[in-house]
């Protein structure tokens, strides 16, 4: 099912902040819960072998109609992050390691007002780097990352941020995730799959990866996922894991693919 290993374009996801309010609600927020249920049910059935086992987790209809269900449940999705370019959404990104994108959109516009260049934040103090993203935790690891990252960009790549993955974890504090989103979100470049741990749970609730190691998920998630669904895909997982498929009591009831998975810790079931 999955495109070849060469890197695709397609548009660029847009921006949060670009969006009218309530399109910004359905692109991250998705559906209500009646219509979720609606979408729940023109999807077909996932039969399954015994409770938390599907008969063919990996069937291309199957996989079809999870992306249906996402693409009906988030219109136009978007990442969740503020950012004006790609140099704000990469500092963005690493910043929301082991933290909330609301509160990284909290504490970047500041830092980036006083620092809003590579060859600015490079040069920042570090002391007042930590202050300005302090809220976001681990801020001294973070600092030291996000001012490597623009030093990195500065000195190796003129003050851009590379379009490829390749060049992209030569930075500090980037790595797969964190390359997908930006070559994904900004540039729309299909690299991979983005995994953070919403999406690294969703696909073992659906059955789609058997791994828990995140590089072995996304070369799971590759082979089954059309190229073409890459970007969109892996942010509409992430915004339905935060809203309705939460690591403790999914929401199942009001989940647009309940239909579609039969994981051994659904809240709710219709069949």
């Amino acid at each position: 099912m999955a495109r070849s290993a060469k890197t695709a374009t397609k548009a660029a996801l847009t921006p949060p902040q670009r969006l009218k309010p309530a399109a910004r609600k359905a692109a991250t927020e998705g559906v209500d819960a009646a219509e979720a249920r609606a979408i729940a049910a023109s999807e077909p059935v996932s039969a399954k072998v015994k409770r938390g086992k599907t008969a063919k987790p990996l069937a291309p209809e199957r996989v079809a109609a999870i992306l249906d269900a996402l693409q009906q449940t988030y219109p136009n999705v978007v990442c969740a992050l503020v950012h004006h370019n790609a140099f704000e959404l990469t500092i963005a990104t690493i910043l929301s390691a082991q933290t909330t994108d609301v509160g990284v959109n909290k504490a970047t516009p500041e830092l980036f007002r006083m620092f809003p260049t590579p060859k600015a934040l490079a040069g920042a103090p570090t002391d007042e780097v930590e202050r300005l993203i302090k809220t976001t935790g681990f801020f001294r690891s973070k600092a030291k990352n996000i001012q490597g990252a623009a030093r990195a960009l500065v000195e190796r790549f003129g003050g851009e941020v590379p379009k490829t993955i390749e060049e992209m974890i030569q930075l500090p504090g980037v790595a797969r995730k964190t390359a997908n989103v930006v070559l994904g979100s900004w540039y729309g470049i299909a690299s991979g799959v983005v995994v953070d741990t919403h999406v690294l749970r969703l696909s073992k609730r659906l059955e789609l990866t058997k791994n828990d190691d995140p590089v072995k998920v996304e070369q799971d998630l590759m082979k089954i996922i059309p190229r073409d669904r890459w970007i969109a895909f892996s942010h509409e997982l992430i915004h339905h894991g935060r809203q309705v498929c939460v690591a403790r009591n999914p929401r199942c009831a009001d989940c647009s693919l309940e239909h579609l998975c039969n994981s051994a810790d659904k809240t709710w079931s219709s069949h």
